[in-house]
């Protein structure tokens, strides 16, 4: 049985994670979460038996290595951070205080039976982009707010590890990821929610920033078809929707899609972190899928009709 560790696993990605992983007899899960932005609702259902959450934070050294050293893990997933634009912002001390949950992980699975280590990094680390779209190793890094330079010093000191310890490792970095697990922090989850009781849907700026957004069904798939077929080994992939939206664009196909009586209203923009441009090259993931992402059109229908989401929002 493989034993495997999901740090932040009661997260958006990190719960959808691990919902895949337990539909697979032979995983064994261990889901460890802080819950500072994290939910028990997130979990998996009591159908499955073959996981286990312990609330605990990484960025603790006693409490993370009690769990590293008592379960001898085959594989991590380092998913655990503070994220949300605003959050960051707002915290950036907490956000600085991830390094140590990096360096945690690293050092205890060094010295353990772990066989590799996928970290969750970020489309944050480009910065403002200098190229579109943005490739794994052509781009050059533009690390900035305290939350990106946190994903590029947890990138580097993943590829120190392995040189110097020999600990495979793979870097996912992850573009607007959304779904039903997704709090309304985070601008689908956030629009929709909005749309769907008819109150207003404020938009920093005019809304002219454009992103791609990215079902958390193909981003799972892609992270755990990498796991089972051993792919990327000491590499990093986008994972991420290559196609571009405009996030006022966002809002009016919201808008349309839910048949609501929503206005868009606009804030004055971010003083920063909200890049103006974002899109990957996403080769990498689509050869790995081996079919076509979701559209976001029917992403947001999948999330209308999810009754977890629904009573997540109060609907």
């Amino acid at each position: 049985m493989r034993k495997i560790l999901v740090t932040g696993g009661a997260g958006n990605v990190g719960g959808a994670l691990v919902e895949k992983l337990v539909q697979d007899k032979d995983n064994f899960i261990v889901v460890v979460d802080n819950l500072s932005t994290g939910f028990i609702s997130k979990l998996p259902s009591a159908d499955y038996d073959n996981w286990k959450f312990i609330k605990a934070n990484v960025n603790d050294f006693r409490e993370i290595s009690s769990i590293m050293l008592a379960y001898n893990f085959h594989y991590v997933f380092h998913f655990a951070a503070v994220v949300g634009v605003i959050r960051t912002q707002e915290n950036p001390v907490s956000v600085l205080d991830d390094i140590s949950g990096i360096k945690h992980v690293l050092n205890l699975s060094k010295n353990s039976s772990v066989r590799h280590v996928f970290f969750s990094s970020s489309s944050e680390v480009y910065g403002e982009p200098v190229e579109l779209p943005q490739h794994e190793h052509k781009t050059p890094l533009n690390s900035r707010v305290p939350y990106a330079v946190v994903k590029n010093v947890g990138e580097s000191f993943l590829k120190s590890y392995q040189q110097e310890f020999g600990l495979p490792y793979t870097i996912f970095r992850f573009f607007n990821t959304y779904g039903p697990n997704q709090s309304t922090d985070f601008v689908v989850s956030r629009f929709l929610a909005l749309a769907l009781k008819n109150e207003n849907i404020t938009i920093y700026g005019d809304g002219s920033q454009t992103r791609t957004f990215t079902y958390v069904d193909d981003t799972v798939d892609t992270c755990v078809t990498i796991m089972n077929k051993k792919l990327l080994e000491n590499d990093v992939i986008n994972i991420g929707s290559d196609k571009l939206m405009s996030v006022i664009d966002l809002a009016k196909l919201v808008i349309e899609i839910t048949n609501s009586k929503s206005k868009i209203v606009h804030l004055p923009p971010l003083k920063e972190g909200d890049m103006t441009r974002r899109q990957p090259d996403n080769t990498k993931m689509k050869e790995i899928l081996g079919r076509e992402l979701i559209p976001v059109e029917e992403g947001i229908k999948r999330m209308m009709s999810d009754k977890k989401y629904l009573h997540s929002i109060g609907l």
